[in-house]
């Protein structure tokens, strides 16, 4: 046994807001988010994700487990919370804005991306990243969901992209992610729309691979992964033509990411209070309903 492997699996077991769950016989890591005080992208959430991601990478797929290293073949990001995620931290948004910070907004922006990009290679080890969907998502909720090679969602959820509504836009990888899927006219379609889709509605458009009843997620991705690794040369090639065929680039991110900031910091005092008053509203919502549409958000 070797004693960094139980310094990182210290690391990751003391985590505060994400919890980690390894599974050996089936070489799965279950990733589930619990960020406080609401469910969004917290700095400490992002920071988290970014570490375990490190460990995975450093170890060329293993990840550590009662002192040994354990291959990885499947990696599932969920959420502790009834929603998935609100998308990012609007309050942390605001004080960058009031304060006229761009390097501040510039590096949470950052931090998303370092977050979601290893998703969509699989960490370079052949990994099949999974998103399993059972509560709403919600701006970079949805944004996160979309970086993954396989999106499961339960029937009762619903996903969009609603920062329009207070006047942004979606800078963390949903344009690209979306174009792989749909194709860019599409893709801001659904970003100018600020609507919220069905999971059905997203089924039957693409988007969402997975379409499982209410309460059955996590029985639908293990059925996913055993049918899958029958197959499993076929599909981690079949990934790797899709990565060469339409690229996310990593560079073309951070581009866009300085789009994003400018529009920031050009927010009307309408738009953030708009924002305020989401804060407010997530913070209520984050722990009683999962099926909370944006309207209600606005509304409440």
């Amino acid at each position: 046994m070797n004693s960094a492997y139980y310094q990182e699996e210290f690391l990751i077991r003391n985590f505060k807001q994400l919890e980690v769950r390894i599974e050996p016989e089936r070489k799965t890591v279950w990733v589930y988010m619990n960020p406080q005080p609401r469910a969004c992208f917290t700095p400490v959430l992002l920071s988290e994700i970014c570490k375990l991601h490190a460990v995975l990478k450093l170890n060329n797929g293993k990840l550590p487990c009662s002192g040994a290293l354990v291959d990885i073949e499947y990696y599932v990001i969920t959420s502790r919370h009834p929603v998935f995620s609100f998308g990012g931290d609007l309050e942390l948004f605001l004080q960058y804005i009031d304060a006229g910070d761009p390097v501040g907004l510039k590096s949470y922006a950052k931090a998303c991306i370092d977050a979601f990009y290893p998703n969509k290679s699989g960490f370079d080890c052949g990994i099949t990243t999974i998103a399993l969907i059972h509560g709403n998502a919600l701006g970079g909720g949805f944004e996160c969901a979309l970086s993954n090679h396989v999106i499961v969602a339960e029937r009762n959820v619903e996903m969009g992209l609603p920062e329009v509504l207070f006047n942004l836009f979606p800078g963390m990888g949903a344009y690209q992610c979306l174009s792989q899927r749909l194709n860019p006219a599409m893709a801001e379609r659904m970003m100018l729309s600020g609507r919220m889709y069905s999971a059905e509605e997203l089924f039957d458009m693409g988007v969402v691979d997975i379409l499982a009843e209410e309460g059955s997620g996590e029985e639908s991705v293990l059925s996913y992964i055993k049918s899958s690794r029958r197959h499993r040369n076929s599909y981690k090639a079949l990934a790797r033509v899709r990565q060469r065929v339409a690229p996310v680039d990593y560079d073309e991110l951070l581009d866009i990411c300085d789009i994003w900031v400018e529009a920031a910091l050009n927010l009307t005092d309408k738009d953030k209070r708009i924002m305020r008053r989401l804060v407010r509203s997530q913070s209520r919502f984050s722990n009683d309903d999962s099926r909370v549409s944006f309207k209600q958000l606005q509304a409440s």
